[in-house]
């Protein structure tokens, strides 16, 4: 499954979710069998091309989120995890909260 985060950099070990608004860079993780198996970086959701992605994971839950959702996405968001390596870990135990109607 492929989840978008909203983060500071492009680099996979620091980078830390911020609000859209502030997003540097999208990470895209392709997240497989309770494990990342990569994350690439994109400067805008656009970038992908339309491919399907199941979750978004935001920074927080005040974030606007319609747009995602009208994509057929989850939304997540995180409780105090910030790199890209804890919010996955977080994820695989089901441990961030889903915001949506």
């Amino acid at each position: 499954m492929l989840i978008w985060i909203p983060v500071d950099s492009s680099d996979e070990k620091t980078a830390k979710v911020v609000p859209q608004f502030e997003a540097k860079q999208w990470a895209l993780v392709d997240f497989d069998a309770g494990e990342t198996q990569s994350v690439k970086f994109y400067e805008s959701r656009d970038d992908l091309g339309g491919e399907w992605v199941d979750f978004v994971i935001l920074a927080n839950k005040f974030e606007n989120y319609i747009d995602f959702m009208n994509e057929g996405m989850m939304v997540l968001c995180v409780r105090e995890e910030e790199t890209i390596e804890d919010i996955m870990e977080a994820f695989k135990f089901k441990e961030l909260d889903e915001i949506g109607l």
